[in-house]
């Protein structure tokens, strides 16, 4: 072969090689789950992307972690009306707000005292709640009983209400650390907390969108996977009962129990998984899991009323399951 050739080869090797984009990846453990995020190299190093991340998980967990004695949602589940919570509270406290409203109440962060009364777990019975428990209960179940004032203080009309944004935190925090690693220089990169994901950009690999698996409900101890979709400057969030649900004793069914806000009565449903694209995770994040809670019907008509979000259910039939989509998806 010609040197002159020959060169000119291996020149070009090594310039596709360098070009070649590096992927980045980060994991760990936050906000009672884990997380994995992957981003195309930038000029930042690894180790401060990793402190920021870490300091983000520090700020929503100061502002949102129940199980912190110190953040601000313990103070204010503790009766705490002078405390002006902070800028993350009140972000996630607004969506709360616009997703009770367009659910017309079935997400509602309220709902968590009667999902500990009914004793719900994947190896626990339900319980039963005589009529005087559950007048007890639903004078601190509402949404519409809280409110913010202008200086941030949260007023709630029964002290004893308490408050849980475990359905919306998690997408909220994806998010910050998506506009993060946006600031930072990045165009490609996925960021997942427990489950809840968002993608921009495309795959630094394939230079397609990214891809996410959905679990297969029927699954035993090894995970599979029911459906792999595209992910592409949106984001996602499912929320299931894979390993919560019931078999009806004559039918040979399963079906699953999610608590009705509204009324504080479980609600038997054969939806065992419902994933939710949209523009923002916290979005994806709260209506994922006031979908659980609908009956397929309703949440498929609101689904299809919101030009932003598109739906996949999975629905228990019989000892089978079924694959439903919205038209959107």
């Amino acid at each position: 072969m010609n040197k002159k050739l020959h060169s000119l080869i291996l020149v070009a090797l090594v310039v596709a090689c360098s070009r070649q984009p590096k992927l980045e990846a980060i994991q760990g453990y936050a906000l009672g789950t884990t997380y994995g995020i992957q981003y195309q190299a930038i000029e930042e190093e690894k180790e401060i992307i990793q402190q920021g991340i870490d300091s983000i998980f520090n700020l929503v967990n100061h502002s949102m972690s129940t199980y912190l004695p110190d953040s601000d949602i313990s103070k204010v589940n503790r009766g705490d009306s002078l405390l002006q919570v902070d800028e993350h509270f009140k972000a996630v406290f607004d969506k709360a707000n616009l997703l009770w409203y367009k659910t017309q109440g079935y997400f509602d962060p309220t709902v968590g005292a009667w999902v500990n009364a009914y004793g719900f777990g994947p190896d626990k019975a339900l319980k039963q709640i005589n009529p005087a428990q559950q007048d007890s209960l639903m004078k601190i179940t509402g949404w519409a009983r809280i409110q913010m004032t202008p200086d941030r203080r949260i007023i709630k009309d029964n002290p004893n209400i308490y408050i849980d944004f475990n359905a919306i935190a998690k997408g909220y925090t994806v998010d910050l650390i998506e506009r993060y690693l946006s600031q930072k220089g990045s165009q490609n990169h996925l960021v997942e907390i427990g489950g809840e994901v968002v993608g921009k950009g495309m795959s630094p690999k394939s230079g397609e969108g990214w891809k996410i698996g959905i679990d297969n409900p029927k699954q035993g101890e090894e995970r599979s996977l029911q459906s792999i979709i595209s992910l592409n400057n949106e984001a996602l969030a499912t929320s299931g009962n894979y390993r919560k649900f019931r078999v009806d004793k004559n039918s040979g069914e399963k079906y699953v129990h999610s608590i009705n806000p509204l009324n504080g009565r479980p609600v038997r449903s054969k939806v065992l998984s419902v994933s939710v694209k949209a523009p923002d995770c916290m979005t994806a994040d709260a209506y994922a899991t006031a979908l659980m809670v609908m009956s397929f019907e309703r949440g498929k008509t609101l689904v299809e009323s919101i030009p932003e979000l598109s739906a996949y259910w999975i629905l228990a039939k019989g000892i089978e399951v079924e694959e439903v989509i919205s038209s959107r998806w």
